[in-house]
């Protein structure tokens, strides 16, 4: 799996070095999701920012301008396009001339498919997440109606962030989980794939007595974000969404998913900033649950 992460200082209260501290912090603590590549997206005098490595977030020197309030980042764990290649790492920029930045925790299946049927012109990179950025490039716009043309079609586990080079940001729950904490007197909102991760980078990256509300974040929700902190909600059709194990992966011989084991894995995975969900993921790529067990404490 992959984690999605960010922040997005509406209220303009925290210095350059505040922010770097804070992205920075949710980063690190996004490593128990992914290791392979770390990307971030920002804007900087109007024009969008992507920057993005094959490192593990420990290893990333930020840089962050004054004018960067939100800040949409990635942690990545491999699954299809090989990391070394910087372009096949997230955050991803929008094609065919429309600015924005996209990035993807989950699994898509049915990429070559859609490609296809959709005429999608063909690219260098191989992230079976690209896909997705070209079905909204296709739109020639950005707008809840387009997102929901777009993501409606795909087949596996996403959860997307969606950054515009006006400041916009769209969060895309799809089956894959995602938190929101807002900080309405700081004017400040951050996000992480798992409340552990979020809590985890929050207590290093952001020292304050101020509680945060939780907004909520339902399966199917599009929830946009505008430069003033105001959020409105939409929701698109989550029924084509993969909610059992992609045709082409096998699972490993003589794991039954109810066995004694799975449910003992499933029981602690919270406590490792993980979800049941993850474990019939992980189950879904072939991995024993020793396997599971040791990508989950290590």
């Amino acid at each position: 799996m992959c984690c999605l992460f960010g922040i997005y200082d509406y209220g303009h209260s925290l210095t350059a070095a505040q922010k770097k501290r804070l992205v920075s912090a949710l980063a690190v603590a996004s490593e128990d999701r992914g290791t392979d590549a770390t990307g971030i997206a920002y804007n900087h005098n109007g024009h969008l920012t992507v920057y993005k490595r094959p490192y593990p977030a420990h290893l990333m020197r930020f840089r962050l301008p004054d004018d960067a309030a939100c800040i949409m980042g990635h942690t990545r764990m491999t699954t299809q396009g090989n990391e070394k290649h910087n372009y096949n790492n997230h955050p991803f920029e929008g094609a065919a001339g429309i600015p924005f930045a996209l990035a993807h925790n989950g699994v898509l299946y049915n990429d070559l498919t859609l490609r296809k049927d959709k005429n999608l012109p063909r690219t260098r990179i191989e992230t079976d997440s690209y896909v997705a950025v070209q079905l909204l490039a296709q739109q020639g716009e950005l707008s809840f109606r387009s997102i929901r043309s777009a993501v409606e079609p795909l087949r596996g586990t996403l959860t997307l962030t969606i950054l515009t080079n006006r400041d916009e940001l769209y969060l895309v729950r799809g089956n894959n989980p995602l938190t929101l904490y807002h900080f309405p007197r700081l004017g400040l909102y951050v996000y992480a794939s798992t409340a552990t991760i979020l809590r985890k980078g929050l207590k290093k990256g952001l020292p304050t007595k101020e509680r945060p509300f939780d907004v909520p974040l339902r399966e199917g929700d599009i929830l946009h974000i505008d430069t003033s902190g105001r959020y409105t909600t939409e929701s698109f059709d989550t029924r084509n969404l993969w909610d059992g194990r992609p045709y082409f992966l096998w699972p490993c011989a003589d794991v039954s998913p109810d066995s004694e084991y799975i449910r003992d894995l499933k029981s602690a995975a919270s406590a490792y900033g993980y979800t049941p969900h993850d474990i019939d993921v992980f189950l879904g790529y072939g991995l024993c649950p020793e396997e599971i067990e040791e990508i989950m404490c290590c």
